[in-house]
C-alpha cells in the first residue's frame, strides 16, 4: 500500500507556483507537488501495478488512434481572474493538441505548468491518495471544465467515465460531472464516442 499523501494549506497571498517550486527544490528526493482547493498535495510514490495499470489504459488510447495520449506533464487552472486556481499532473490524458507557440509561452511564464485547455480527456488512478482524486480533483477537473474524467478506484475496486461538467456558481468547489458511467474493475469501462472502451483486468488484483 502506498504512503498517505502530503497536504499543506497554502497562505492565500503565496503564489502556489512559487510555494510547488520551492517545495520541490527543498525535497532531498525527486517530487512533483500538486494544489489543488487551496491546499499543496505531495502524492504517495505509486506502486508498480499503478504504475503498469496506468500505461495499459494509455496503450489502449494509442492502440485506437488517440497519439496525443500523455503521461507526465503538469496543467494549470486560472480562476476568472487570472490567478492560479489549481496546478496539476493528471497520472494520464488525451490532449486536444501538441502544444503550440503560444502554449509553450504559457509554460515558460508559468515556470512549467501548460494551460489546462489542452487536455480533452483526464485520468487518475488511485493510490493512497483515493479521497483526493475521488473528491477534490474530481471537483477540480470539472471546475476546469474537462469534458471528461476517468478514475480508477483501486480502493472501490470500481471503473468510473464521468462526464458534462457542471459550474454551478463561482466557488469551484461546488463543480460537479452530471453524468457518471461506471463499471467493476476487471469489466469494460465504455467511454463515450470516439474513445475505446477501456479493458481494467490490469487493476483486478488491486490492495489500497
Amino acid at each position: 500500500m502506498s504512503a498517505e499523501p502530503i497536504l499543506e494549506t497554502v497562505m492565500t497571498h503565496v503564489d502556489p507556483i512559487d510555494l510547488l517550486s520551492a517545495i520541490e527544490e527543498a525535497s532531498p528526493m525527486p517530487i512533483r507537488p500538486e494544489y489543488v482547493e487551496g491546499t499543496v498535495i505531495v502524492p504517495p510514490q505509486p506502486d508498480d501495478q499503478h504504475n503498469h495499470g496506468t500505461l495499459e489504459l494509455a496503450f489502449q488510447f494509442r492502440a485506437s488512434g488517440f497519439h496525443l495520449v500523455g503521461m507526465g506533464n503538469g496543467y494549470r487552472a486560472a480562476h476568472p481572474d487570472g490567478s492560479t486556481m489549481s496546478l496539476l499532473v493528471p497520472d494520464f490524458y488525451v490532449r486536444r493538441r501538441r502544444p503550440t507557440e503560444l502554449d509553450e509561452s504559457y509554460r515558460k511564464a508559468h515556470k512549467g505548468w501548460y494551460p489546462v485547455d489542452m487536455i480533452a480527456l483526464v485520468g487518475e488512478v488511485t493510490s493512497g491518495n483515493h479521497e483526493t482524486d475521488t473528491g477534490a480533483k474530481l471537483r477540480t477537473y470539472a471546475a476546469a471544465g474537462i469534458p471528461l474524467y476517468v478514475l480508477i478506484d483501486r480502493h472501490a475496486g470500481t471503473a468510473h467515465c464521468y462526464g458534462d461538467p457542471v459550474l454551478p456558481g463561482d466557488d469551484p468547489t461546488d463543480a460537479y460531472y452530471a453524468t457518471d458511467t461506471k463499471a467493476d474493475l476487471g469489466d469494460p469501462l465504455p467511454l463515450p464516442a470516439p474513445y475505446p472502451t477501456l479493458e481494467t483486468a490490469a487493476f483486478l488484483d488491486a490492495d489500497v
